[in-house]
């Protein structure tokens, strides 16, 4: 259990460091909360702990899963979720849009391995995000192959490949 969390706390200090040091004010795409997939349960989900140190330092989190609720991610995060998609600081949402959540995004988080984010087109979602936004796979469900030419940044768990 304590290396899990250090394991956890350690992607998100990672995620900062890629994002120069800080992501106060960040808009962060969360695809995937539930522990694995096909499922809603989130115990022990690694999402959790991610989300909260992230929602600490000041990201904005949007946050997509295709079975756990909103209601469901607020008691695991102990924080509301936002009433609008304009987020403050430290806030987060729920999309059901995958398009809406990539939308002027700094940078997306794979931490749920959904098949329907296994079949993404980053070259399209790299002209919806920031330039030269970072996919951080926590799953090592894309291959850099995939990302190639798209000018989006991966770091991928495993590897910590860099494209």
């Amino acid at each position: 259990m304590n290396l899990n969390n250090w394991h956890q706390h350690r992607i998100s200090k990672l995620i900062v460091k890629k994002l120069f040091g800080t992501v106060t004010g960040k808009k962060m795409f969360i695809l995937g909360f539930s522990f694995k997939a096909n499922t809603n349960d989130t115990r022990e989900s690694s999402a959790i702990n991610i989300c909260k140190d992230l929602l600490d330092e000041g990201a904005t989190l949007y946050i997509h899963d295709p079975k756990v609720s909103p209601n469901q991610i607020a008691k695991d995060l102990s924080i509301p979720k936002a009433t609008d998609l304009n987020l403050n600081e430290g806030e987060w949402c729920f999309i059901d849009n995958l398009d809406e959540g990539f939308k002027n995004a700094d940078a997306v988080i794979i931490l749920t391995e959904w098949s329907e984010y296994k079949s993404l087109n980053w070259t399209e979602i790299a002209k919806e995000m920031r330039d030269h936004g970072w996919v951080f796979d926590t799953r090592s469900l894309i291959s850099e192959r995939t990302i190639a030419g798209s000018k989006l940044n991966l770091w991928r768990i495993g590897d910590g490949s860099k494209v």
